[in-house]
């Protein structure tokens, strides 16, 4: 009988500890389980959206140790020990508010059908952790990865500036 090999890994996802068991058993994961499954199905972290499947769109944008990726072109065994933080991460844990960059989009329209949105926004969240007040073009650069097919692209980056202009007033 042949001995089974058995890998646990641990992710932070929201501030809040998870660990799973890689292998080939009944409750286990497989090794190639993909990060948007394990944040959306195991984690219940539905705002990680699977658009293209492709890394071409965006949908499924989170920050991996304050890294914007693609969740659906990472291996969720890649990231052991890993922080990550999804849309649902951004909200204020005790009272559920928004933080003031979703607010801001909820304030200025940034949004049609939302799909895009949690990739949108995080995308902006990332940038936003490196550079404190960015300019258009650096919205622009930063959201060049996620694709929205409604056509609020142009919507989302006034949602974006509106929170960096409140940000330069606050100083």
């Amino acid at each position: 009988m042949k001995e089974r090999t058995v890998k646990t890994i641990t992710l932070t996802v929201n501030r809040r500890s998870y660990s799973f068991t890689i292998g080939d058993g009944q409750n286990d994961m497989p090794e190639n389980e993909l990060l948007a499954d394990t944040l959306r199905n195991r984690v219940g972290c539905t705002g990680v959206k699977l658009g293209c499947g492709q890394g071409a769109c965006g949908a499924c944008t989170v920050i991996l140790n304050k890294k914007p990726v693609m969740s659906c072109m990472t291996l969720t065994l890649d990231c052991d020990e890993a922080e990550i933080v999804t849309i649902e991460g951004l909200a204020d844990a005790a009272t559920g508010r928004l933080s003031a960059l979703q607010q801001s989009f909820v304030d200025h329209c940034g949004y049609q059908c939302g799909f895009c949105t949690p990739g949108v926004i995080m995308s902006a969240q990332a940038l936003l952790e490196r550079e404190e007040l960015p300019t258009e073009e650096e919205v622009r650069e930063a959201l060049a990865g996620n694709y929205c097919r409604c056509g609020t692209h142009y919507s989302a980056v006034e949602s974006i500036m509106a929170y960096v202009e409140q940000r330069r007033a606050a100083k």
